[in-house]
């Protein structure tokens, strides 16, 4: 199992607002030679000095794992936007859609109730699974997205899943050539709420300015 690449925690004068994205092996770079190929590494380097980019994706995650490491996470870096990419290992092992429903609510709510927007990033799963358990496994992802009202991803590997070239032998992860598809796939969903997370760090940066000088002055 991988260990998770983690930002620094934020210093007190960076005033940047921060994103954490809680994945798996899709996140994690899994199987490229170069980490800093995969998506979440791109997007920090998109992003550069506009915003702090903690990757918290460990390959072979579960919901159930995320759901357990989060709170730790939210403490440790106050995110802006939490993004979720989380649901295809427990395809892959055949788990209840339902629980996994269960763990990436308590993760939306939990990310929402620290002050954090919250980016879902849907996955599906291959078709030997059966299209009943496919449609149940997708539901979910649209279901949460409507109840809690949040920006999705339907796919996140739309337009590489099934292209030549773009996938890895065992046809599960996505090759280094895709991984700029993949972050364009999140960019047009996740491009507007950076420019909301920009303008309230900007706002709560200059409140903490504004009081730290009043105090100064009494």
């Amino acid at each position: 199992m991988a260990t998770p690449a983690l930002a620094a925690s934020p210093s007190a004068t960076d005033d940047r607002p921060t994103l954490l994205v809680m994945g798996d092996s899709l996140s994690a770079a899994y199987g490229l030679e170069r980490p800093e190929d995969g998506w979440v590494s791109l997007l920090a380097a998109r992003l550069d000095d506009e915003a702090r980019v903690v990757n918290a994706s460990i390959s072979g995650e579960t919901s159930a794992g995320g759901a357990t490491r989060l709170p730790e996470l939210l403490r440790q870096h106050s995110p802006e936007i939490v993004l979720l990419e989380l649901g295809a290992n427990d395809g892959l092992r055949g788990l209840a859609p339902g629980q996994m429903r269960t763990n990436l609510e308590s993760m939306i709510e939990k990310s929402q109730a620290s002050g954090a927007q919250v980016v879902l990033l849907g996955i599906d799963i291959p078709p030997n699974y059966g299209d009943a358990y496919r449609a149940a496994f997708t539901g979910v992802f649209e279901d949460l997205a409507e109840r809690y009202e949040l920006p999705l991803v339907p796919f996140l590997l739309e337009g590489v899943a099934l292209e030549d070239g773009l996938m890895q032998d065992d046809g599960l992860h996505p090759t280094a050539e895709a991984q700029p598809l993949i972050l364009e796939n999140v960019w047009t969903t996740l491009a507007p709420l950076l420019d909301q997370a920009a303008t309230g760090s900007e706002i709560t940066s200059q409140t903490t300015s504004l009081s730290n000088s009043l105090s100064a002055q009494t």
